[in-house]
């Protein structure tokens, strides 16, 4: 069963090997209480919880205040001089898509106060949003690939210790068979010396019946 289980893992390993390009996309989105702009990007091998929990970690460096809010992570009074200088923005993250999903959409949205970042209005300022959420969405789908690398890793390192404990084995097992070889040789040896030992024993109780018959007739012979 258990092999069965690691073909089956190996397979899955490789039919996911392929090339996860991310991609940022700018559009309406349902998010910050209504239709507003956003950056939409594809995460892959991420349930929607984590890659949520991955956001709100991802958004430390902006400080401000993070919560949960409608259904996704909400970041209060962030500061991301790039944007807005000196002043705080709100900014909205939201994971699209069920636990299980090979992939899942993420979208985030940048409350400038008053009107959500947008590369008509803000060009330059896009482009960060952009860079910003594409670092993340790389950075959060590289966490689960390298656990998952770490877990195949485990799995392999576990693979090749259970091919030294039977390489081990065999070679006791090898051992074992040369020292029942050489048990075998040395007892045939000593059946032989044995039987060698029976013939010249069985002379011997020949030659000391005729010792008995003669004291036998010596004490018959004296009257």
């Amino acid at each position: 069963m258990k092999k069965i289980l690691t073909i089956a893992f190996a397979l899955t390993v490789g039919l996911n090997a392929t090339a996860q390009k991310i991609k940022v996309k700018e559009g309406k989105e349902n998010i910050g209480g209504g239709s507003n702009n956003s950056f939409t990007v594809t995460l892959f091998e991420i349930s929607p919880s984590d890659a949520e929990e991955a956001f709100r970690s991802y958004m430390k460096q902006y400080d401000g205040k993070r919560s949960s809010k409608d259904g996704g992570i909400f970041i209060d009074n962030a500061t991301i001089k790039e944007i807005s200088g000196n002043n705080t923005i709100d900014i909205y993250g939201k994971a699209q898509g069920k636990k299980g999903d090979k992939e899942i959409t993420f979208v985030v949205a940048f409350d400038l106060g008053g009107a959500f970042l947008n590369s008509g209005d803000h060009k330059s300022e896009a482009k960060t949003a952009e860079k910003i959420v594409k670092d993340f969405a790389v950075k959060a789908t590289k966490d689960v690939i390298e656990e998952q690398l770490k877990d195949a890793k485990k799995a392999q390192g576990k693979l090749e210790d259970d091919q030294k404990d039977l390489e081990k084995e065999k070679s006791k097992l090898e051992k074992d068979i040369e020292d029942y070889k050489s048990k075998i040789k040395k007892a045939e040896d000593d059946i032989v010396k044995n039987k060698s030992n029976q013939d010249k024993k069985k002379g011997e109780i020949e030659a000391q019946k005729k010792v008995v018959d003669d004291v036998d007739k010596k004490l018959k012979a004296v009257d």
